[in-house]
């Protein structure tokens, strides 16, 4: 029996308030034209790990070179592909929806169309993944664009983690983890004649994180 190993890729934004996934139809057997998250072949003299494969499906397929990609774990067996046993390496990377191409197309986590594969059941198991860490990490600040506001951010978390928060607390977590730098003179208005402080990620942290993507 042939042994199939694959990189699959949840890719995760925030639209309309709602954690969308990017998806893609199918061109080939099996499942033609059935929507299914980017993935591919791990190709051996061209991939550094699994992790260089997933990076280079989401930059081929997807058009994205994620600021953030996390190894969730693998799906397999001899069921959830009909070429063979099968093993796919799952990532999911966060990204902010105005960086996304027009190689995607984007559905509500909760809201799927009919899917291949084992997928639905991946996305699943990531969303569920990402909103229980986005109660204690830093997580969802991938999902806003740099500049954004300290209200924005807390809009963000609220929607990945689908309830309202504390807005005292959220500055206190902010204040903790360090990761946020404030830019001088810009502001942002608000409403009401009133303006917001912008802020950026901080460098380091980005550092941090390119070189962890880079397997160092």
């Amino acid at each position: 029996m042939t042994t199939i190993l694959t990189v699959d890729a949840v890719l995760l934004t925030l639209k309309d308030n709602r954690l969308h996934v990017a998806l893609f139809q199918r061109e080939a057997a099996p499942y033609p034209n059935v929507w299914a998250l980017p993935g591919g072949y791990v190709h051996e003299q061209e991939d550094s790990n699994a992790q260089a494969a997933a990076l280079r499906v989401l930059r081929d397929k997807a058009g994205v070179d994620a600021p953030y990609l996390e190894e969730f774990g693998t799906f397999s067996g001899r069921t959830r592909d009909p070429r063979g046993w099968a093993l796919t390496v799952v990532y999911y990377a966060l990204v902010p929806e105005r960086s996304l191409s027009d190689k995607v197309t984007l559905f509500p986590v909760d809201d799927l169309p009919e899917l291949a594969f084992d997928h639905a059941a991946i996305i699943d198991a990531v969303a569920a993944r990402v909103r229980s860490k986005a109660g204690y990490s830093s997580l969802p600040v991938f999902l806003c664009a740099e500049p954004f506001t300290i209200p924005e951010l807390h809009a963000t978390y609220e929607a990945v983690i689908g309830e309202p928060q504390n807005m005292a607390n959220f500055r206190r977590k902010l204040d903790d983890l360090q990761i946020l730098e404030e830019l001088p003179g810009q502001l942002r208005a608000t409403g009401r004649n009133r303006k917001a402080q912008l802020y950026k990620l901080v460098a380091a942290f980005k550092r941090q994180l390119s070189i962890r993507e880079r397997g160092f």
